[in-house]
C-alpha cells in the first residue's frame, strides 16, 4: 500500500485557488478521506464519481419527500456526494490516475446531478404546496448551470486560441526581425516590447480560465492591466484571499449549488417557503461575478486586440524592409511545408 502524507494531500491535491466553500467546508473532510482511500484502498476516481452521482440522487430521492427531516436529510446526501466528487480529482492527482474519459464523467455527472436535484426539489415543494412558481425555480436552477458551465468553456476555449495567435504572431515577428538585423535595414530589439504587451494581454486569470494548478505548483498569477489600473483596490482583496486559497469570485457555481441544494433546504425545514427566497439570492449573486468574469474578459480582449494589431503592423513593416527574394523564399518553404 502507498504511504501518503496529509502534507502530501494538500501539496499536490489542493488547487491553488479554489471555491470558498470547498477551502472551508470540503477540503479538511475530503483530504483525509483522500489519504486513508489512497493508502488503504484501491478505489479509482472513477468509482468516486459514481458514488458522488449515486449520493446526488439519494439526496434528490430526500429533496422529493418534502418534508423538514428529508430536506436536512438530503442537504447532508448533496453535502456528501460534492465531497466524494472533489475527491475523485484529489485521487487522480495524487496517484497520477486521471483520465480524459474520467474527466467527461464527472462534468456529465455533475450535470446529472444538478438536473436530478433541481427538479426533485422543486417538485417536491410543488406537489407539497401547489405553488407554480416552484416549477418555474427548477426551469431558472437548471438554466443558469447551463449558462455558467458552457460560459466558462467558451471563454476557456477563446482565451486558447486567442493564446495560440499570439505564439504563431510572435514565431512570424521573431523571425521577420532576425532578418531584417541580418539585412542591416533596422534596430535591435524594436519589436520586443510590442511582444511582450500583446502577451500580457492574456496573463492567466484564474476566475475566467479553467486552470487546475496545484499549490505545490507556487502559480505565479497576474490579472489584465487594463481591469488593474482601473480596479487597483482588486489585488488587495485577491492577494488577502489568495492567502486562503481563497478566489475572488466568491459565487461561482459550487456555491450557487450550495445555496440551492443546501442552505435552501435547510432554510426550508426551519421557514416554510424559504427555498425560493435562498434560491433567487444564489442566482443573482452568481450571476452579479459571472459579469465581472465577462468584463475582464471584454478588456482583455480589448488589450490583445490592440496590442495583437500593433505587432502585425510592426511585421508588415518590416516585411517592406527585407529583399524581395527573401519573401519568395518565406513562400517556398511555406507551401513546402
Amino acid at each position: 500500500m502507498a504511504n501518503f502524507t496529509l502534507e502530501d494531500v494538500r501539496q499536490r491535491t489542493y488547487k491553488a485557488r479554489d471555491a470558498w466553500w470547498t477551502v472551508m467546508l470540503v477540503d479538511p473532510l475530503a483530504a483525509r478521506l483522500v489519504r486513508f482511500t489512497a493508502n488503504r484502498t484501491n478505489v479509482t476516481p472513477n468509482q468516486l464519481t459514481v458514488g458522488a452521482l449515486i449520493l446526488g440522487l439519494g439526496a434528490g430521492a430526500c429533496f422529493a419527500v418534502a418534508t423538514w427531516p428529508y430536506l436536512l436529510l438530503g442537504a447532508l446526501l448533496y453535502h456528501l456526494s460534492f465531497t466524494l466528487d472533489c475527491m475523485d480529482g484529489k485521487i487522480a492527482r495524487l496517484k497520477g490516475t486521471g483520465s480524459v474519459f474520467g474527466a467527461w464523467l464527472d462534468y456529465i455527472f455533475d450535470r446529472v446531478r444538478v438536473l436530478a436535484c433541481a427538479i426533485a426539489l422543486m417538485g417536491g415543494q410543488y406537489a407539497a404546496t401547489g405553488n407554480v412558481a416552484y416549477v418555474w425555480t427548477a426551469v431558472a436552477v437548471v438554466f443558469l448551470d447551463m449558462l455558467r458551465y458552457m460560459d466558462a468553456l467558451e471563454i476557456y476555449k477563446v482565451r486558447s486560441q486567442m493564446r495560440n495567435k499570439l505564439q504563431a504572431t510572435r514565431a512570424q515577428a521573431q523571425e521577420l526581425e532576425l532578418a531584417v538585423r541580418r539585412a542591416g535595414n533596422g534596430p535591435d530589439g524594436e519589436v520586443g516590447e510590442d511582444l511582450r504587451s500583446a502577451e500580457g494581454a492574456l496573463r492567466p486569470d484564474p476566475e475566467a480560465d479553467m486552470e487546475d494548478q496545484v499549490v505545490g505548483d507556487h502559480p505565479n498569477v497576474a490579472l489584465q492591466a487594463e481591469f488593474n489600473q482601473r480596479f487597483p483596490w482588486y489585488a488587495r482583496i485577491r492577494n488577502a484571499l489568495l492567502r486562503g486559497r481563497i478566489r475572488p469570485h466568491l459565487i461561482s457555481g459550487i456555491e450557487f449549488q450550495m445555496g440551492v441544494f443546501i442552505v435552501a433546504p435547510v432554510a426550508a425545514a426551519v421557514v416554510s417557503g424559504a427555498i425560493i427566497p435562498v434560491t433567487v439570492l444564489s442566482g443573482v449573486g452568481m450571476m452579479a461575478f459571472e459579469l465581472v468574469i465577462i468584463y475582464k474578459f471584454w478588456l482583455s480582449s480589448r488589450d490583445y486586440s490592440r496590442s495583437l494589431a500593433k505587432l502585425e503592423r510592426k511585421i508588415a513593416g518590416y516585411r517592406e524592409q527585407l529583399p524581395a527574394e527573401h519573401e519568395q523564399r518565406q513562400a517556398t518553404v511555406g507551401s513546402a511545408g
